[in-house]
Parts: C-alpha cells; structure tokens; sequence
C-alpha cells in the first residue's frame, strides 16, 4: 500500500508538472520585425493552446540596457497563433528585449533578443525618379491654345438673300416667261429677217446682171 501511494503522489507530480508546462511557457511565444508599406513593426505571435492571457512588453536595448519602453500588449494565445502588433519605425540592426508575464506560468524574456534586419523599410519615392513627362506633338501644340481660348470657331456667313426680297420682285406673266426663253422678245429676230432679204437682194441682182450681160453678148 505504501509503495502505491508513493506511485500515484510521483503520478500526480509529474501530471501536475506536465499540466503546467502545457498551460504556458515561453516557448510559445516568438517575435519578428516587419514591414508594412514602409513602416517598421514588431509582431509577438503566441500559440498557447489554452488562451492564457499574457502580458507583453517591448523595449529597445542599447548595449545591454533598456533605452525605451516600446509599447505594452495583452495577448491571448491560440493553437493557430495569436499574434499582436507594436508600430516600431525601426532601425537597421537594432535589438530589441521582448518580456512576457503569465500569472504564475511565464515571466520571462524571449531569447535571444530580437535583432532588425539590416536594411530598412524602403519608402515609396526612394530610389524612384520621377519619369520626365512626355513632350507634346505638334498636333498637341497646335490645337492647344484653340482649346484654352474657349472662343468659338468663326461661322461663315449666310449665302442667303436678305429677307423680303424676294417677296419685292413681282413675279413675270407665263407668256413673257415663254418669250424670254425662245428670245422672242429681243430683236434677234429683226437683224436675221433683214439679213436673209438683203441676202435674197444681191442674189437676185447678180442674177439679173448676168443675164442682161449674156444677150448683150449674143446680139453683137
């Protein structure tokens, strides 16, 4: 019976111890320097699977010693990974102290410090030059004070008649309409007759003149 009751009391110490270890430690937590955009961030993840609430407290070293408080969290970890965020710009090769305090479970630094890589969140406009903008064209050029001016293109002017003027002019008869067609109204007319008589005239009288010639001739 004595040899059974010390086998379960060095049982329940070793469940006990096992049950501890389990609950919370410092190995389940771990911190790395990011960035985000260009800025710096620190991050803590813990993956205690019971959800322990700890408290996590961020400090730059400098040779050994605590130069600044970063920040303070509380972190209930998960199986997954629970992971909090200090906004640190930080510095190429910096090192950072990382403390955790669980109730009872943890109090301790996670080892070893957290040291920054050596080079630094890049900026947006860093090592960007600005491309030159494009020349414009001609065309471009030209166009360009017509559409800063904004004053409309000149209209061309109205071929039309001024208005009631037409209306004014009396409108001819249907015959002198004919007339001024066929040209019957203009002495065209007259000058062709008078030319065609004289015509008929001359012709007649060198007729004439040559007979008259001809029985002069046969009498002799």
């Amino acid at each position: 019976m004595r040899a059974l009751g010390v086998v379960s009391a060095s049982a329940a110490l070793a469940l006990s111890a096992a049950g501890t270890a389990a609950a919370c430690s410092i190995s389940d937590f771990s911190a790395e320097a990011k960035c985000v955009g260009d800025k710096g961030v620190i991050t803590v993840t813990d993956v205690d699977p019971l959800g322990v609430p700890a408290t996590v407290t961020v400090f730059l070293e400098n040779n050994g010693a605590d130069v600044k408080k970063i920040g303070e969290k509380v972190v209930k970890g998960s199986r997954e990974g629970t992971t909090i965020t200090f906004e640190e710009d930080w510095k190429p090769n910096a090192e950072y102290r990382i403390h955790v305090k669980a109730d009872k479970y943890v109090d301790a630094d996670i080892k070893p410090n957290l040291t920054t890589p050596a080079t630094a969140c890049q900026k947006q406009d860093e090592g960007e030059e600005e491309s030159p903008s494009p020349e414009p064209t001609p065309s471009e050029t030209a166009s360009a004070p017509a559409e800063e001016s904004g004053s409309p293109a000149p209209s061309e002017p109205e071929s039309s008649a001024p208005a009631g003027t037409a209306d004014n002019v009396p409108s001819p008869a249907v015959g002198e309409s004919h007339l001024a067609e066929t040209g019957a109204n203009s002495n065209t007319g007259l000058i062709a007759g008078i030319a065609g008589a004289l015509v008929l005239i001359g012709g007649g009288a060198v007729f004439f003149g040559m007979r008259r010639k001809g029985a002069g001739s046969g009498d002799r």
